[in-house]
């Protein structure tokens, strides 16, 4: 089995594949002081409970943006798993795209990936749109190369900026059950409006210069937890691939390890 493993800045997302399927996957939230045994523990509960075997795991791949957390995982392969995982990043890890942007290796290492297995499994310009800690649009030109994109604030990073920042406001979060009309009614929905709609104004509105300034008709993807809620009224989103990051480090897998 393999071991897929995604770390960003709020979840590392585990997943175990074989014969390049994805059987099992399981979010914890990151935190740099968890050590390697934790890990441990933790995902061997998990296997157990899937009837997993946890010494079943014969490979690994990660993709991190967190060095500090990565260090932890690195430790974790070699003491419990006894093997040396493909990294992301790293010189021996080939991606097979093309890197356009002026300092390639400030791009990250999960916005790579995504280029990636945009190549692989839909082979056609697109806009990657990610909805992380950060909402990233990742713009995938032909042949798969990575030519930048643009980096906004996450959605509930802004909601806790919000109400961190005004006394009287209170803590929301966004759901899929939020009102149809823009003009909220009461605090609350007045609040949830503005993240949404505005959210899906900034979308829109991104996607749209981008088309203009690469005079390129791109199919946009949406990937990460919150894609499905906002794809709902954003005109701008055509397809929803929630596995998109972690198919695309299954295939760098794949084509690394032939090697």
């Amino acid at each position: 089995m393999l071991l897929v493993i995604d770390c960003g800045n709020t979840n590392i997302v585990f997943a175990i594949s074989e014969n390049d399927k994805i059987i099992k996957q399981w979010r914890i939230n990151t935190n740099i002081q968890r050590t390697a045994d934790e890990y441990s523990v933790w995902l061997i509960k998990l296997l157990e409970i899937e009837d997993l075997d946890f010494s079943s795991i014969s490979d690994c791949i990660i993709a991190s943006v967190v060095p500090e957390a990565l260090l932890s995982l690195k430790i974790f392969n070699k003491k419990f798993l006894g093997l040396s995982p493909f990294i992301v990043g790293e010189k021996n890890v080939k991606l097979g795209i093309n890197i356009n942007i002026d300092i390639p290796s400030e791009a990250g290492a999960d916005r790579l990936v995504n280029a990636v297995s945009v190549n692989k499994f839909y082979k056609k310009p697109s806009i990657v749109i990610d909805f992380g800690t950060a909402t990233t649009f990742d713009v995938v030109g032909e042949g798969g190369s990575y030519e930048g994109g643009v980096i906004a604030p996450g959605i509930n990073l802004s909601l806790e900026a919000l109400y961190m920042a005004a006394s009287r406001l209170p803590r929301i979060s966004i759901d899929s059950e939020l009102q149809e009309n823009v003009i909220g009614k009461n605090t609350k929905h007045s609040m949830q409006s503005g993240i949404y709609w505005g959210y899906i104004s900034l979308i829109e509105g991104i996607v749209k210069r981008i088309k203009e300034e690469s005079n390129q008709n791109y199919t946009v993807i949406a990937t990460g937890g919150l894609s499905e809620i906002f794809s709902k009224n954003c005109n701008a989103i055509q397809v929803i691939d929630k596995n998109l990051t972690i198919n695309g480090l299954i295939h760098l897998f794949n084509i690394n390890n032939k090697k």
